[in-house]
């Protein structure tokens, strides 16, 4: 007989802990010891509660590692916690009868309790919200996460009830009055945007390294549902050269708002908001600028739909600009920051959680990555796509239209446009100067895929491995079926054959969860705080003719009070600062062995001499970019 002493901690969480009956069996390669009950008299699995026991066994074994973890109170099923070896096993090592049978009983488990539900016709496939009620405590805020959430939005805007700004359905009396919104939070970013909104070449900077970096092509060719001519643009282009020259020279850009084309609006406080799709034509010039040169506000040209230049009178060229930056508005919040990061991310944690076990390396390699994304979630849908939330009170599509963008965008999702390298160079944007958004992404790209590569190269030797791991491939073909709806023209696999195909899919799940979420997400109140710079309605049509527009026009055109600070309430919120960060390449340990260490430890140095690069470059900049510095990147999408 050999007696082995056990010893089972449970979670410090709120809440952590069980009433149920826990047992302990000892599995080895030549038999197992008998079911022994670990509980005694009263709770012995509180909060926080180290307990220990003896188990004998009649054949000796080398027990590696001995890991129970008791979670939350509230799971009404019977789960069979796998304390599976330090570096993880696929279904392939796991040659037990007992321990494959474990592993599947905890798929079928997890199934059960996170189930798929349909939320709007043509949106990925999304958790079915009443499970959100019992998540684990990786997947669901902590205390403090939860308090400090609601504590900074409650004060807020009772503060905004207080002085009058949410029950004010007027405009705007003063462009000034507009920083009276936050009068405290200031940054150099906010500030310069506040100061240089109106200015052409901080209009094209922001194409390269605002809030939604991933929107501008190179243009090779003028479309024609956008006739610009040479004479047109000619001025604005410098001496000795031509439209024709600047577009086969590369110079030329394009940015083209087509998937807003034709969405129906709705009315805010009483009064019919407008929208349009609009076209932007910009020039880089050799002093470095990205500078608009021609806008047009339709898809459909003609004798209603002028083509606004620089040399037109000051408000009629600044308020198509707003058009333009309203356009921006939608395709960053709706596709960039919201569909693209966030509900794809959670179709790839909820495919992980229902086809992974817990013991599965993949599993360990990917659940740093979905802390509290799935509780983050829930709290948007409520506050955004529900009625009477920010979609029906702050937006000129309304909720209805809001998801339209959504649905338009997921069909047109590509796996290549989600393959961060290739979707530079599928843009033309690959050599482009003064695009920092690109040059950190990239750095941090390939940070995060050399360390994926040690991880996978570990686990799966040979693409054999690959193409027999029965788990991975179902949670591929889940994410296939659930989050692109089956749509072969996504480009997304359905299965995977090789060890490269693997890393970079892989790759692009940690990036979309952690860094492609930073670059879209934490500067959103530094750039919208000033409300003309990212306009969420528009009270007045697109102009159909030059030399109207006044200042009197544009203060009518932009959102009134009311709905400037209903919109901004909710940036605020949701763009702040997480209290229990988990920070880029702080990924848990638990449950990788020492080899697996020593890939982490690489990752790290590789993020702090990226994080020191950008600060050296920063010092240089007028205008500092630092949302992918790795100290910034968010593990998770937990807010």
């Amino acid at each position: 007989m050999a007696a082995y002493k056990v010893k089972v901690a449970t979670g410090t969480d709120l809440l952590s802990g069980t009433m149920d009956s826990i047992s302990l069996t000892i599995v080895g390669t030549r038999g197992q010891s008998h079911k022994q009950l670990l509980n005694h008299f009263g709770r012995d699995f509180a909060t926080g509660a180290v307990s220990r026991c003896t188990c004998a066994v009649c054949v000796r074994v080398c027990v590696r590692c001995v890991c129970a973890c008791v979670g939350r109170q509230g799971w009404a099923q019977t789960l069979s916690l796998l304390c599976g070896l330090p570096a993880g096993k696929t279904a392939a090592e796991d040659t037990l009868p007992i321990l494959l049978e474990h592993r599947q009983e905890e798929i079928r488990a997890k199934q059960d309790f996170y189930q798929w539900n349909g939320y709007i016709p043509g949106f990925p496939i999304l958790i079915n919200i009443k499970a959100t009620k019992f998540l684990n405590s990786n997947l669901r805020f902590s205390f403090i996460k939860t308090a400090s959430f609601f504590f900074r939005l409650g004060p807020m805007a009772l503060g905004f009830k207080l002085r009058g700004l949410v029950d004010c359905k007027q405009s705007w009396k003063r462009l000034k009055d507009i920083k009276k919104i936050f009068p405290a939070n200031k940054s150099i970013i906010s500030e310069y945007v506040a100061e240089h909104w109106a200015e052409d070449s901080f209009f094209g900077y922001q194409y390269l390294n605002g809030i939604n970096p991933g929107l501008l092509r190179r243009c090779t060719r003028i479309p024609d549902k956008f006739p610009v001519t040479d004479d047109m643009v000619a001025p604005f282009l410098g001496e000795g050269t031509c439209l024709q020259a600047e577009l086969e020279k590369g110079n030329i850009f394009l940015a083209d708002y087509r998937i807003l084309e034709g969405i129906p609006t709705i009315e805010l406080n009483g009064r019919k908001q407008h929208h349009c799709a609009p076209l932007c034509l910009l020039h880089f010039g050799p002093e470095g600028n990205m500078m608009p040169i021609a806008i047009q506000l339709s898809q459909t040209p003609g004798p209603d739909c002028p083509i606004f230049l620089p040399s037109d009178s000051e408000w009629d060229w600044l308020l198509a600009k707003t058009w333009v930056r309203y356009a921006e508005f939608y395709c960053h919040e709706a596709i960039s920051h919201l569909l693209e990061t966030h509900l794809i991310a959670e179709a790839f944690c909820l495919a992980m959680m229902r086809q992974l076990p817990m013991c599965h390396p993949l599993y360990k390699l990917l659940v740093p990555h979905t802390r509290y994304t799935i509780q983050i979630n829930s709290i948007g849908r409520a506050l955004l796509l529900n009625e009477g939330g920010l979609s029906a009170r702050g937006m000129s599509l309304g909720l209805e239209g809001f998801a339209e963008v959504m649905v338009r965008a997921l069909s047109e999702t590509t796996y290549d446009s989600l393959y961060l390298p290739n979707d530079f160079v599928e843009r033309g944007v690959q050599d482009l100067p003064g695009y920092y958004y690109r040059d950190d992404s990239l750095a941090v790209w390939d940070a995060l895929e050399r360390y994926v590569t040690e991880i996978i190269t570990y686990y799966y030797p040979c693409d054999a491995a690959v193409e027999g791991d029965p788990e991975l491939q179902s949670w591929v073909q889940e994410i296939f079926k659930e989050c692109l709806l089956g749509r072969e023209s996504s480009g997304f696999p359905r299965r995977l054959r090789t060890v490269p195909e693997l890393i970079r899919y892989v790759t692009v799940v940690i990036y979309t969860c952690s860094a492609k979420h930073a670059a879209v997400n934490t500067g959103q109140l530094e750039y919208t705080a000033w409300m003309p710079n990212f306009p969420s309605s528009m009270r007045n049509p697109p102009m159909q003719a030059k030399g109207l527009t006044t200042l009197e026009t544009f203060m009518d055109t932009l959102p009134d009070v009311k709905t400037t600070c209903v919109t901004l309430l909710v940036l605020w919120t949701l763009s702040r600062e997480p209290d229990d960060k988990v920070p880029r390449g702080s990924g848990c340990r638990r449950g990788w062995a020492y080899s697996k260490y020593r890939s982490m430890e690489s990752l790290r140095r590789r993020l702090a001499q990226i994080s020191h690069n950008i600060r050296q470059r920063n010092k240089c900049l007028p205008i500092p970019y630092y949302y992918l510095d790795p100290v910034l990147i968010e593990n998770s999408i937990s807010i």
